[in-house]
């Protein structure tokens, strides 16, 4: 019997980036299906995902995986040891956990306080986006990815934020480049891989779609 590997997810959404990475890193054939978040949510997702009603969701034979952390971590034990995306020695595994749980505590708040306000609140969330874009370059230091030479579970974590550089440069005014060149010069290197380069929507798309609900935000 044949594996079922369904995906539901929502194109902008970086969680939901994280997990298309992980699947095609590990050549894992999956079923993406767009879920319409903003207007209706489908009674699959509700079905199988009923306390946080949120995607991205992972359905694996009939059972859900909820969470993208965790549905990554789920990826790399179940497909493909041969290329694990966590390392194997407990304290580096825990290191890369800390710095993926950093990006969801630090850099996807400063990114919406850029993409949902204006003014000091604004300029307040740009400077908390560089400022984690800074220590986690730091954190990178002169390596070619996080882990080391094997992409890996931090970089698969950071890396759709990629996507929202090209609007926060926009709407703020500044040059991430600038700030940050050997962080920019990572993702360009991870944007090499097919397994990034097919799960990433393309800037501007996501700009676009992030000015648009922006500006219904602000009509309300």
């Amino acid at each position: 019997m044949a594996e079922e590997v369904i995906l539901l997810d929502f194109w902008p959404s970086p969680f939901g980036m994280r997990t298309r990475i992980a699947l095609r890193e590990k050549g894992v054939h999956f079923d993406q299906r767009e879920e319409e978040l903003l207007s209706n949510k489908s009674p699959l997702l509700l079905q199988m995902n009923p306390v946080h009603k949120k995607i991205p969701i992972l359905i694996h034979n009939g059972k859900p995986i909820c969470e993208s952390h965790i549905i990554v971590q789920y990826i790399d034990e179940t497909w493909g040891p041969e290329s694990p995306l966590l390392p194997s020695d407990p304290h580096e595994r825990a290191r890369a956990r800390f710095w993926a749980d950093y990006v969801d505590n630090k850099i996807f708040p400063a990114g919406l306080m850029v993409w949902w306000s204006t003014g000091e609140a604004q300029e307040a969330g740009k400077n908390d986006f560089i400022e984690g874009l800074k220590l986690l370059e730091g954190e990178l230091g002169d390596k070619a990815y996080f882990g080391g030479e094997r992409f890996g579970f931090v970089d698969v974590s950071l890396m759709p934020f990629y996507c929202w550089f090209y609007a926060v440069e926009t709407f703020t005014s500044c040059s991430i480049e600038d700030e940050c060149p050997k962080l920019v010069g990572w993702a360009k290197r991870c944007m090499q891989r097919e397994s990034v380069a097919k799960s990433l929507p393309d800037q501007h798309k996501v700009y676009d779609f992030m000015a648009e609900v922006r500006k219904k935000l602000q009509a309300q």
